[in-house]
């Protein structure tokens, strides 16, 4: 369900510092994914920080350094391997199932 403009302002009263994207601004819904994200309290404030120095959203921060993680494991032959591994493993699951 997209954000309505009452969540919007309720959103711009909780986090004053942050720059809250308007309704026309946002993505329609099928686009993107909302998700929770529970981190300690120190993370969170250096996470705002860095997203206030450089003037983004504290979402952008969070975006970028997640489309970072997964490249770093695209990159990874030791991650390479297990996930190989883990496919084989399903792909064995799998096939028990459908043969019972």
């Amino acid at each position: 369900m997209p954000a309505s403009s009452r969540d919007l302002g309720i959103l711009e009263a909780y986090y004053p510092d942050q720059d809250i994207p308007k309704e026309e601004q946002m993505a329609p819904q099928g686009d993107i994914k909302s998700m929770t994200l529970r981190i300690d309290e120190t993370l969170a404030q250096t996470v705002r920080a860095i997203a206030e120095v450089e003037e983004t959203t504290v979402s952008d921060v969070i975006r970028d350094a997640l489309s970072e993680h997964v490249e770093r494991r695209r990159r990874d032959p030791e991650f390479q391997t297990m996930l190989k591994r883990n496919l084989r493993r399903h792909e064995e699951l799998l096939s028990m199932l459908a043969d019972g």
